[in-house]
């Protein structure tokens, strides 16, 4: 069929050919488009899913099935900072995916919602191996002087600082304020300032105990304990300190260092690792038969008392007497 000149108008059987053809090039090119938007998303998507159930078996174990430990608090609220991160990440994503998400909406709930939870994610780690360190190090003072609620209280002031310092942004924000700008900027020097206070401290306390791991391994094998928080650390260097040298790079000049899509994709790998390590190092791979959840949990912050055969399990701390 030939195309309409400009001479004459178009019949109803040629507007009808014109926009069958436009629909079979739409309907081809989507799939196409569509990857290339969101190649990055998709497994992103995937890794944060099997993240949260993760995390979330995580939670239900230390907070409904185990007797919780001052250690044990820390990871309780780690792992709630993380399965959070991912849920809504997922949330996030999927509306933006398949729903009238702008990316100027993206932008502003990112670091309002998502940078809430990676701030506390690294606060939690950071005080996590500084008590690690100081039980290193001042082993006396730290086991006669430490309060009994330090953990709790450690965690509740993260959760409420970070909380309301972004609260306050939001507010201001709704009240008119701040405009989009001004808050997306103050987010983000308050963001750069809290990862340049709190990465140097997780960087040497966790060099103190690499070092207390290198000198105790060559006397006897090192505890499950310091070796679940040097891989956990080394995972959050690995793939969550991205995202917060890009934010800081950004602030400055203006400049991504890697895509969005790659940071977001570095940060739900950091996030769902963490069950995997738990568990990992738990498990012990020498016994026949499953074991419960709960009890390789347990073994792996350092909380089993008996093994299973009756003898104490002397190839990790038992309690935080045993961790200096």
């Amino acid at each position: 069929m030939e195309p309409p000149t400009m001479a004459e108008s178009p019949t109803a059987e040629q507007l009808k050919s014109i926009q069958d053809t436009t629909v079979k090039m739409s309907t081809a090119e989507a799939p196409v488009e569509f990857f290339i938007d969101y190649w990055l998303d998709i497994p992103s998507l995937v890794i944060a899913l099997v993240g949260l159930v993760g995390n979330s078996i995580v939670l239900w174990l230390l907070g409904f099935r185990t007797r919780r430990s001052p250690f044990s608090v820390y990871i309780l609220n780690l792992a709630a900072a993380d399965a959070l991160l991912l849920g809504s990440y997922f949330v996030l994503c999927m509306w933006r995916i398949v729903g009238d998400l702008k990316d100027l909406d993206l932008a502003l709930l990112g670091p309002c919602i998502l940078g809430l939870f990676y701030c506390v994610g690294l606060s939690l780690l950071a005080a996590i191996s500084t008590e690690r360190c100081l039980s290193v190090l001042f082993p006396i003072w730290y086991r006669c002087h430490r309060p009994k609620h330090t953990s709790a209280a450690v965690c509740a002031f993260l959760w409420a600082l970070q909380g309301l310092i972004r609260g306050a942004f939001v507010a201001l924000y709704f009240l008119n304020n701040f405009h989009t700008f001004d808050l997306y900027s103050v987010l983000f020097s308050v963001h750069f300032g809290w990862f340049l206070l709190l990465t140097p401290v997780l960087c040497l306390s966790s060099l103190t105990l690499v070092l207390r791991v290198q000198c105790s391994s060559q006397r006897r094998r090192p505890p499950r304990l310091y070796l679940l928080v040097l891989l956990t650390v080394l995972v959050f260097l690995l793939c969550g300190l991205p995202l917060g040298v890009i934010d800081s790079v950004w602030i400055f000049s203006r400049s991504l260092l890697m895509p969005h899509g790659l940071s977001r994709l570095l940060v739900c790998v950091n996030s769902s690792a963490n069950p995997f390590i738990y568990f990992f190092l738990g498990s012990q791979w020498r016994r026949r038969g499953r074991e419960p959840l709960r009890v390789v949990l347990q073994r792996a912050l350092g909380e089993e008392q008996v093994g299973g055969d009756g003898g104490r399990d002397t190839s990790h701390p038992n309690t935080l007497h045993e961790l200096s």
